[in-house]
């Protein structure tokens, strides 16, 4: 077992160097993970936003962000998020298994915000990867009186968890967002099952859908001296 778990700590070795994103779509990429600052939504409040990639390798990748946002108390500032990265887009139907695994830790003063799997699918694999036909949302933790777009629908079972479906639309994307009823720190699930449910009981097009993005991240609404520390984050397309 010794053996084992030095080789494990070698696999999850840190970078030598840290990189830092503190610009507003600051990007970084490694090991077929990437990383992006994004502060798409700063111009709604105040604040600042640094992102930090700890460690990154074809077994995933570790990260933390470290922000303070006011004003614009129900407008999203960012999503700063790590991401495989997708070369080859595919049909949603096509895909065997989507197996993740997120083990995460939140801190911070008065926080408002999500942790969340974010998800873009279109009809055309060359759409822009900012937005899609449908979004896919998995909230594995929610802080403050923050909710999803839309209403909530019902409340569903997968992966032999409770999960509150809310549906709306953004714009003319539809957005289907799981959240659990507490937070889930330690992750690892088939994230297809998620797409398999909705293509089964809510009429998503999994046949006519291509696989855009596959992203983790944290959307901050207010909060101060807030940090979000992702230990592990895996993420596999089969």
């Amino acid at each position: 077992m010794k053996g084992s778990l030095v080789f494990l700590a070698g696999l999850f070795a840190p970078l030598a160097l840290a990189q830092s994103l503190c610009d507003q779509y600051s990007y970084y990429a490694n090991g077929g993970y990437e990383f992006n600052n994004n502060r798409w939504g700063q111009s709604s409040g105040s604040g600042s936003q640094c992102t930090y990639i700890d460690w990154s390798n074809s077994n995933g990748a570790g990260w933390h962000v470290d922000w303070t946002w006011s004003g614009g108390q129900d407008n999203v500032k960012a999503y700063p998020n790590s991401a495989l990265q997708i070369k080859n887009k595919r049909i949603v139907s096509s895909i065997s298994n989507m197996q993740s695994a997120a083990a995460w830790s939140y801190s911070g003063t008065n926080v408002r915000a999500n942790v969340a799997y974010d998800l873009f699918t279109a009809s055309d694999p060359n759409h822009s990867t900012s937005s899609g036909d449908y979004e896919l949302m998995i909230w594995l933790g929610r802080y403050g009186n923050v909710q999803p777009i839309g209403s909530k629908q019902t409340t569903v079972n997968i992966e032999g968890r409770s999960w509150e479906l809310w549906v709306g639309m953004n714009g003319s994307m539809k957005v289907f967002s799981f959240v659990a009823a507490s937070p889930v720190n330690n992750f690892n699930s088939d994230v297809k099952q998620f797409f398999n449910y909705l293509a089964n009981s809510q009429s998503y097009p999994a046949s006519r859908q291509y696989l855009l993005t596959f992203q983790f991240g944290t959307e901050p609404f207010t909060g101060s001296n807030a940090k979000l520390t992702v230990t592990n984050f895996n993420a596999h397309v089969n």
